[in-house]
């Protein structure tokens, strides 16, 4: 018998510290409308992993040698700046954003001024802030506080100047005779707007490995940043012609889900397809999810294309990004189950699938002739990454032409079965195709594109699996799942398409890959290597997911390709990045919704090296949590997992074996399950045998299999 694990390490009541409590004090974002989550859904001992402060306003950690780098002290408060050209570095400890405040009193009888430059990563503390305003005309430069003669001085950075994200704030004190007395340093908070108490997470996840768990976490809070007030984006038109200008329309609302917290401060459908999914799981705010998608309907063309990126930057022009918007239709729908914005924006979606369809040629491809992409090589023609994405767009289409509510704009000929067969029949008719064309089988993978051509890219491979145009269960998923591995580098996996570069988002992509293949392991193994090598890197935020790196394990992600050959214009908070908190969630836990708000649920854990884990979510249902552990100790082989989701809810059981070949003994709330009673078997001889429970009821389980 397994012992009870779920007794030992799940059943525990945690007290949470009265700090925490503390932050329901704080407030939201300036005259923002505050949301109503104040509180997490998920008490307990895994919170200490959270990143996002208590308060709204927060003082620097520490306090850096510019000229070393090195700690001099904790911050206190005070710091003296004796004469010109003395500087200090204040270190926030990880990834903050938003307005800064410094109080100081200036001595002597001159004139001078107080200069503030800010950066994510230490490579670039100093005089001038790393790069954002994408005008490439060198650093952004500083702010600068100026003064005459001796007085008492409070300065607050224009709003127009919010930093979105940075870690590292110099100051440095420009005068020729006059010296500095900095009395106090606080930084105004202003991503999350809606939320009094940014630790209010409604999502948590907690095992064995405290890298994945710092991984997760760290995605959490990337997308927390990521989150921010609607007048806050990048300006682009006029771009600032020195510094940077951060007060550019972005959407409807009070808040809204950007690219990243520094820049582009815009909203991007691609990246909102990693972003989503783990927002969902993590933090739970799918109010900046709905607003930035309604701002792409908002400004969809008149063609029925929808733009690459949505204002100030309303950039044209891509095929793959105008499907994610589509894609990212589908996953907020999925987690919501919001009818009301479905059935308002159903005939610019209709639009947007006519669109795209047109571009279908007569050999059953999808011709790109919007070639703006995520920064890979070769982006026209028949490139293969665009078939899965639209294969993904047509299956996932399929369903929203179910759920769509009938309305007098949403007629029988233009929702339910109607569409979703003809819409399925598109998707075979373009896997048929994309498998003919696209597929290089003397490699065993597919080709970048229907040419005969010798790239094999990471992005279609990995998308060929999880979004099921191939098989996961075939031989030819395990192929390519393997043949991912050989661009493995010890720091991540090398991306073929954007040849010395390590891609996060794509890598995202290829974890949920091997995942749904059944390769937990490998999965795993990649997120220790690219995600944990990031955290620990004593240069990064050690608090938020970099946009990207070179394989030399440099940042220089794209620096001689559209960045203006500066390294320092790199994001560090970059949503796209965060694909392993949904991944660890939804697959290595196991617990994931399959319609609309959890109404249909699975669980389906996959080990790889772990012992114990468990997480949960909410949805307009409730709450939805499970645990699973495996046994420890002699002549213990099996394990115990629990599933509490909300009364109503049906869901599914999928369950490991213990020992392959060999049908386990499952017990379910203390009732065995016999096979052809409730059990069925599930054969997958290369990644594990599989026992499937249907038709479990909403409410709290225990399981037990041996």
């Amino acid at each position: 018998m397994v012992t009870s694990l779920f007794s030992a390490l799940f059943g525990a009541v945690y007290i949470i510290p009265i700090l925490s409590r503390q932050a329901l004090a704080q407030s939201c974002w300036r005259n923002t409308t505050c949301s109503a989550i104040t509180e997490a859904a998920f008490p307990g001992v895994w919170e200490s992993n959270i990143y996002a402060p208590y308060s709204r306003t927060v003082s620097p950690k520490s306090v850096l040698s510019l000229a070393t780098g090195k700690l001099v002290s904790e911050y206190a408060g005070t710091t003296a700046l004796a004469k010109n050209g003395s500087a200090v570095v204040f270190d926030f400890g990880l990834e903050v954003g938003g307005i800064v405040t410094i109080k100081y009193t200036a001595s002597g009888k001159g004139t001078g001024a107080l200069g503030m430059a800010f950066t994510e990563a230490k490579n670039w503390i100093g005089e001038w802030s790393d790069s954002s305003n994408g005008g490439f005309r060198g650093p952004d430069g500083a702010l600068y506080s100026n003064f005459s003669g001796p007085r008492a001085v409070v300065y607050t950075m224009p709003d127009a100047k919010l930093r979105g994200g940075f870690r590292y704030l110099t100051v440095f004190l420009v005068a020729q005779s006059a010296s500095v007395m900095i009395s106090d340093v606080s930084l105004e908070i202003g991503f999350q707007p809606t939320w009094s108490n940014l630790r209010a997470y409604q999502g948590y996840f907690h095992s064995n490995d405290e890298v994945l768990n710092a991984v997760w976490y760290s995605g959490a809070y990337t997308l927390q940043t990521n989150a921010v007030p609607p007048n806050t984006g990048r300006k682009a038109s006029p771009m600032a012609a020195s510094g940077w200008s951060n007060n550019g329309y972005l959407g409807p609302g009070d808040t809204i889900i950007v690219d990243g917290a520094k820049r582009d401060r815009a909203v991007w459908p691609g990246d909102m397809g990693v972003a989503v999914p783990s927002t969902f799981v993590s933090v739970g705010d799918l109010e900046s999810v709905k607003n930035a998608l309604q701002v792409m309907y908002d400004y969809q063309n008149a063609d029925g294309s929808f733009p690459e990126a949505g204002p100030p930057l309303l950039q044209q022009g891509s095929d793959t990004y105008h499907m994610w918007t589509m894609i990212g239709t589908y996953n907020y729908i999925l987690y919501t189950n919001d009818t009301a914005f479905l059935g308002k924006n159903w005939p610019g979606y209709l639009r947007a699938m006519a669109y795209i369809q047109s571009k279908v040629s007569s050999r059953g491809l999808l011709q790109v002739t919007g070639t703006r992409d995520w920064a890979r090589w070769q982006t026209s023609g028949n490139m293969s990454h665009a078939q899965m994405i639209l294969y993904r767009t047509l299956t996932t289409g399929a369903s929203l032409a179910l759920w769509t509510p009938t309305t007098p704009t949403t007629t029988t000929s233009s929702s339910s079965p109607n569409l979703t067969t003809t819409w399925l029949a598109r998707a075979s008719a373009l896997q048929a195709a994309t498998l003919t064309h696209c597929f290089d089988p003397p490699a065993g993978v597919f080709k970048d594109n229907a040419t005969s051509t010798t790239l094999h890219p990471q992005d279609a491979n990995s998308m060929a699996i999880f979004f099921g145009l191939v098989d996961p269960t075939s031989p030819l998923a395990q192929q390519i799942s393997t043949s991912l591995l050989a661009n493995w580098t010890p720091i991540g996996a090398a991306t073929p398409e954007l040849p010395g570069t390590i891609s996060p988002f794509i890598s995202s992509l290829e974890v949920a890959a091997h995942l749904t293949a059944g390769r937990a392991q490998r999965a795993l193994d990649l997120v220790r290597r690219c995600w944990g090598w990031y955290l620990a890197h004593p240069n990064g935020t050690q608090s938020t997911l970099v946009e990207g790196f070179l394989v030399d394990g440099s940042f220089g992600y794209r620096w001689n390709r559209g960045y203006g050959n500066d390294p320092s214009y790199v994001s560090h908070a970059h949503g796209w990045s965060a694909g392993p908190t949904s991944a660890l969630t939804e697959f290595v836990l196991g617990l994931r919704v399959t319609q609309p708000a959890g109404g249909e649920w699975v669980f389906w854990p996959q080990f790889g090296d772990l012992k114990t884990v468990r997480g949960g979510f909410t949805t307009v249902l409730g709450r939805f949590e499970a645990s699973w552990g495996l046994g420890e100790g002699e002549g213990e082989g099996g394990y115990e997992a629990m599933v509490d989701v909300p009364g109503g809810a049906r869901g599914v059981f999928v369950l490991p074996v213990v020992t392959q070949g060999v049908m386990p003994r499952v017990v379910v709330d203390g009732r065995v399950v016999e096979e052809g009673g409730g059990l069925k078997w599930f054969r997958r001889s290369e990644v594990g045998d599989l026992v499937v429970v249907e038709a479990v009821e909403g409410g709290r389980h225990v399981v037990v299999v041996s």
